[in-house]
């Protein structure tokens, strides 16, 4: 009996901390969501689309083993089991023509650190890691300090 009464009262103030969150939450006011003051039951309107970065420099990487980011646009690429657009510019042996840098040496090595002599099923999809940079402001404030800007300001 000792055991059935403390469960009920643990549901009980369980219960009453819920809706006592509920009432805290609710008195914030509402919440700040991706459809902003739209109506769940209307359409939002379609997102402005933004320009691509498609300067076609490098660009250089924030952190040691960062993605190269993709610097052109690759809307109309097809990336599936079958082909790979990427790889008509990227791959070895088209680099000499393309200008293009070739794929990482990583691209060609399997999950035993063997080197293959085609990219490897895992780093096939591009897209996975490799991403187009748009021309758009940020969201919310980045804070981000390169590892370089850290060690400049610590030999200062």
């Amino acid at each position: 009996m000792k055991a059935k009464a403390r469960q009920a009262i643990l549901v009980s103030v369980t219960v009453v901390g819920i809706c006592i969150a509920l009432l805290v939450h609710a008195a914030d006011g509402p919440s700040a969501t991706l459809r902003s003051e739209i109506a769940i039951d209307q359409q939002a309107p379609a997102p402005k689309m933004y320009g691509l970065d498609d300067s076609d420099r490098r660009q250089s990487r924030n952190y040691p083993e960062q993605p190269p980011i993709i610097p052109h646009d690759i809307t109309a690429y097809r990336i599936d089991l079958n082909s790979n657009k990427c790889l008509t510019c990227h791959a070895r042996s088209r680099t000499g023509d393309s200008g293009a840098p070739m794929v990482s040496i990583t691209h060609f090595m399997d999950r035993d650190n063997q080197i293959r002599a085609a990219v490897t099923p895992r780093r096939y999809f591009c897209t996975q890691c490799h991403v187009p940079q748009h021309l758009v402001t940020p969201l919310v404030n980045n804070t981000f300090v390169d590892i370089d800007e850290v060690l400049q300001e610590k030999i200062k």
